[in-house]
């Protein structure tokens, strides 16, 4: 029997991880990362109200910092989400602790491990704050929310048999493949984050050049420099030019391996002979992966505009879970 309290709860916290996930985009996107220098409150306050009641206080204790209202709700709306997504994920974890002796074959290591990941997100999330968006842990904060929603995902899979398909063995030429895939969208995320993070994606205004060179000045020395000690504000960024440029034409051209790989790998997939559902999770694949191509372009050749920057951050969500999805198909009970 399959617990659907757990399949329920676990499809709405999908639904929920991918919208902290694109709302966590649109808080860094807007200049917000900052906008409550202080965690888990917001200037010493529970809520963004009750600092605009205290205004001056506020502002005195926080001098370099003056309270700016709109910046405050977004991280505070942000982080209520959040929290929420983590409740949800401790009681998934506790009814599937609960029920790892009643039925037979029961999923429960994966909803505590899911639990232990929310709490060191958390832990990234008050570091992105108090180290003053330092980009390795903006970096890591981004992937942590990736790898708890596809997570989530897998786990939902799991446990409502998801796709499944008896004609696709765990012995298909796809798991190599596939897995591959996966290691390289995250690898690609992990580098959009850092170029969001170092301030860099407008650093080649123009397309397909970059500052109306193929290749312009560039740096990789200091492009990649993970740790810069503490006490750094790296709002607005602290690199150079050719540092920027740097990280932006790597971003770049990690788009253009995703590009290559994942559309070989979603063709392969949607001709595949025995299993419609490898086929259509291949359709998806190819269709997340040409409009997650066109959102990198149109944030280039549009100046990075909101919305497009934040859906690009979605896109890419997306187009993870697609992926992940190959996964499970091919290989649905190898992995707890």
């Amino acid at each position: 029997m399959r617990n659907m309290a757990i399949q329920r709860l676990t499809i709405f916290a999908v639904i929920l991880a991918l919208g902290v996930v694109v709302l966590g985009a649109y808080v860094r996107l807007s200049d917000a990362g900052l906008g409550c220098p202080d965690w888990p409150g917001c200037y010493g306050h529970l809520t963004v109200t009750q600092a605009e009641q205290n205004t001056s206080s506020v502002n005195e204790a926080y001098p370099e910092r003056p309270l700016e209202t709109g910046k405050a709700w977004k991280e505070m709306v942000h982080r209520y989400f959040a929290g929420i997504l983590g409740l949800i994920v401790f009681a998934i974890a506790f009814m599937a602790w609960r029920r790892r002796k009643i039925t037979t074959g029961e999923i429960w290591k994966l909803p505590q491990f899911l639990a232990v990941l929310i709490v060191f997100q958390a832990l990234l999330g008050m570091w992105t704050v108090t180290l003053l968006l330092k980009p390795v842990i903006v970096m890591l904060h981004l992937l942590g929310g990736m790898a708890t929603l596809s997570l989530l995902w897998w786990l939902y899979m799991r446990e409502s048999d998801f796709a499944m398909d008896t004609s696709v063995t765990s012995g298909t030429r796809l798991n190599t493949a596939a897995m591959i895939g996966l290691i390289i969208v995250v690898t690609q995320i992990a580098l959009g984050g850092w170029t969001s993070a170092n301030y860099a994606a407008l650093a080649c205004p123009d397309f397909p050049t970059c500052q109306n060179e193929w290749w312009p000045p560039t740096d990789f020395n200091e492009a990649f420099v993970l740790w810069r000690g503490l006490g750094v504000d790296y709002e607005g960024g602290v690199l150079d030019n050719a540092a920027r440029v740097t990280i932006h034409l790597v971003h770049r051209i990690g788009a253009v391996v995703t590009f290559l790989f994942i559309g070989w790998l979603a063709l392969r997939a949607l001709l595949h002979n025995t299993s419609s559902v490898v086929r259509k999770t291949g359709a998806a694949m190819l269709a997340l992966l040409l409009a997650q191509i066109g959102l990198g372009i149109a944030n280039v050749v549009m100046g990075l505009p909101l919305w497009v920057a934040s859906a690009h951050n979605g896109v890419a969500a997306l187009l993870l879970l697609s992926v992940v999805t190959l996964n499970h198909v091919i290989r649905p009970r190898e992995w707890v």
